[in-house]
């Protein structure tokens, strides 16, 4: 392997999803001499195959949604049809321009991008395309890839992962979701507004079973009225061909029918074969194991993103990547509170949220500790005219601070950035309460909720 010896990198980064290139951007950013290792696109699987796209296609379904339902508002429209082709156009020029802009960030800031399969080599470089990269230490950012059960066989066919079903060339007549988190919901909820029918199945008991209860079963509610059907509680045993589509079959005996199966049980870390455990790096399950600061128990690696077993969100892979590149440049760093980070599913309604469940604080401070109040949507006006319903949930410790904020409703995504600043502020109602909201607005909404949690409720009754 020839070295080029010349250059020792300060930071060596294996993979330029959201976690390696925010690492490679905020390293060159303070200084560090810093070389970037991608083998597909920059960009990773946020850009490219997960959090951009699926939104894209999410959107195009809330148009074909109004167009049908457009009467409710007095406007006369004709909805004709989905053009999958034109869909896929769209959806490609919001990733072509994104990935461009990515581009160029990174040449900016005389990061050394390097294209073509890494693999960790010793503990300080990687090999690549016949060269061995050197670095004073290295960032394994190598993310994630759709996972599957034991003899269920993604053939991109008839069963395929959410990579397949974002390219899927038409628009199927009924689709089988396996996994009700929010891959599964985000797809079940795109497909039924192209005129798909749907059924999810999820082995737990409620959709998006990390949330809080009530979120999954205002979401539940939700679907139904829109005819997603789902089954719930069940475990999947097995999959066939059937002459024109796919048989399910569950744990019970109940089976399940449709033209494709989409297999959207989650996603599991890249590691396989790219020298980690040679190295020295432990592991578990595939995924590198980190302490508080990202750092793998080998001092010169440290890891982020989806390869680590934290939140597989992109903002989390960020949000690690500069706290690594912070504290090799020798900033104070502090650790990530992983409960105050917003995590939002953009199905239809939306369901958003940030802290803790009910669940889990009355597991932490005692049921008798924990206050709980919900407002609904239907006093918040700009809710009640974009004909959006669903639920704000407080969860609050007695006399404390808020722990815990759980939204279902349309747009209550682009309303998480305040409750982030609630939860991770420790803010008291009344301190919320205090702050003016501008009216008509659903961000309202919170500030209504937390009128009400501090004792003197407005749009809500006592």
């Amino acid at each position: 392997m020839a070295n080029d010896a010349s250059t020792v990198f300060d930071l060596v980064i294996l993979g330029g999803g959201s976690g390696g290139y925010a690492a490679a951007l905020r390293g060159a950013q303070l200084g560090l001499d810093v070389a970037l290792i991608e083998k597909n696109k920059l960009g990773g699987t946020c850009l490219h195959n997960g959090c951009i796209p699926t939104k894209a296609l999410l959107h195009a379904g809330e148009i074909a949604d109004q167009a049908r339902e457009a009467d409710q508002f007095g406007v006369l429209t004709t909805f004709q049809g989905i053009d999958i082709n034109a869909v896929h156009k769209y959806k490609d020029d919001v990733i072509s321009g994104l990935y461009k802009g990515l581009q160029g960030l990174v040449a900016s800031r005389k990061v050394t991008y390097i294209e073509g399969e890494g693999r960790l080599s010793s503990p300080t470089s990687v090999d690549v395309g016949g060269r061995r990269v050197e670095g004073r230490h290295v960032l394994l950012a190598t993310g994630s890839v759709p996972k599957s059960l034991p003899g269920l066989d993604i053939d991109g066919d008839r069963i395929i992962s959410s990579d397949h079903a974002l390219t899927l060339d038409r628009v199927p007549k009924s689709a089988l979701v396996l996994g009700g988190g929010v891959i599964g919901v985000e797809f079940a909820s795109a497909w039924k507004s192209f005129g798909t029918d749907v059924t999810v199945i999820e082995g737990l008991k409620h959709l998006v079973p990390v949330e809080d209860e009530n979120s999954s079963k205002l979401l539940e509610r939700a679907f139904r009225k829109r005819g997603i059907k789902f089954n719930l509680g069940t475990f999947f045993e097995k999959a066939e061909y059937t002459q024109d589509g796919v048989r399910v079959t569950l744990a019970d005996g109940k089976t399940f029918e449709a033209e494709i199966l989409l297999v959207a049980i989650g996603r599991g870390p890249v590691s396989a074969g790219l020298g980690y455990e040679e190295q020295g790096v432990a592991t578990d399950r595939g995924y590198v194991l980190v302490d508080e600061y990202l750092r793998t128990n080998v001092p010169t690696i440290s890891a982020v993103g989806d390869l680590v077993p934290t939140l597989q969100l992109a903002h989390v892979g960020f949000a690690e990547g500069i706290l690594v590149a912070e504290r090799l440049a020798g900033l104070k760093t502090v650790p990530i509170d992983y409960d105050g980070v917003p995590r939002v599913t953009y199905c239809h309604p939306e369901v958003a949220s940030v802290g803790i469940t009910e669940a889990k604080a009355k597991e932490v401070y005692g049921a008798d500790k924990v206050v709980v109040l919900k407002y609904n949507l239907a006093g918040n006006g700009k809710s009640k005219i974009l004909k959006t319903a669903g639920e704000i949930k407080l969860v609050q410790v007695k006399d404390g601070a808020v722990v815990g904020v759980h939204m279902v409703g349309d747009r209550m995504g682009e309303q998480v950035g305040e409750a982030q600043l609630i939860y991770n502020w420790e803010a008291l109602p009344a301190e919320v309460a205090q702050l003016i909201h501008a009216h008509p607005t659903q961000s309202e909404a919170l500030g209504e909720a937390h009128l009400a949690l501090a004792g003197k409720p407005l749009h809500s009754h006592d």
